[in-house]
């Protein structure tokens, strides 16, 4: 049976072992460096339970980080990360046992600092990743838990673009920018109608959602079938919208560095034109009620 060699122990959690595919290999496990010695031997059938980093990037950097960061904290993202895979059942970025040390070691510092960070994209993130929002929920309880800490709830959105990186494999940066394009154009399309969605209503979720499916449609070069009829009724029907719409899709060309399908501006138009009904009609109920 296939086995890894220690070549070093970090810390209970972490050894750097000879793998026999891999060569030199950081190992990050539950109890892994346990009363382990040099050229002691650990059977691969034990790899459920344990993560094996072989880019040597990724290596050099966690075994950097290592040093610096209470144990407990490596031992209990080991326990979240394998929690993500069970809950997402799907590979992670290797990345993620950095980032997520990383961005929790700085956050619990900040948090006995009493520095706080506040997260402007709290609920866009939510909204946009809601499975990968539960599973950040988790990661902070279990955090504060083994910690003794009380992050606040702000983190649990910073948290879950990091699982959303490690889930889609795309950079952290990218994923960032999604959440923040899509707050700015929410913001934009609240202080054109002059109108507050309120955050927990369905308006917003399904405002959110489009614009979360226009993005990830044009990050994977997706065409949307275009329906010129719908177009010119959009126009004809609801040109205020309509110009709106024009306008949030010459923001996302900008920022994405894409072409917009036109398509998308008539099925945009038509969530535009709802909230501006939810407006007039909440307006209408105002002055029904003044006037009684």
């Amino acid at each position: 049976m296939s086995s890894i060699t220690v070549a070093k122990v970090l810390n209970n959690n972490v050894i750097i072992a000879e793998h026999p595919q891999y060569a030199e290999v950081v190992v990050i496990g539950k109890g892994i460096g346990f009363n382990r010695k040099v050229r002691d031997h650990i059977n691969l059938s034990s790899v459920e339970k344990m993560f094996i980093l072989r880019s040597r990037e990724e290596q050099e950097q966690y075994k950097q980080l290592v040093p610096q960061v209470d144990e407990r904290l490596i031992e209990v993202v080991q326990e979240i990360v394998l929690h993500i895979m069970h809950s997402s059942r799907q590979p992670l970025n290797e990345h993620i046992h950095i980032a997520l040390t990383d961005h929790i070691s700085f956050a619990i510092r900040r948090h006995e600092q009493d520095i706080a960070i506040h997260n402007p994209f709290l609920y866009e993130t939510k909204e946009i990743y809601p499975e990968e929002y539960s599973m950040a929920e988790y990661a902070v309880d279990r955090i504060n838990e083994a910690m003794g800490v009380t992050l606040p709830a702000d983190e649990v959105g910073f948290v879950a673009l990091h699982i959303v990186s490690a889930i889609s494999n795309r950079h952290i940066s990218e994923v960032k920018e999604h959440s923040q394009l899509i707050g700015d154009l929410v913001n934009l399309v609240e202080n054109i109608l002059e109108y507050h969605i309120p955050r927990e209503s369905l308006d917003y979720s399904r405002l959110v959602t489009h614009l979360r499916f226009v993005l990830e449609r044009l990050r994977r070069g997706e065409a949307v079938l275009e329906t010129s009829s719908l177009d010119g009724l959009m126009k004809r029907e609801y040109p205020e919208m309509y110009s709106l719409s024009w306008k949030l899709t010459k923001v996302i060309e900008q920022r994405m560095r894409i072409p917009v399908y036109p398509a998308e501006v008539s099925y945009l138009t038509i969530h535009l034109q709802r909230l501006a009904q939810k407006k007039e009609d909440e307006a209408d109920m105002r002055q029904s009620t003044d006037g009684q």
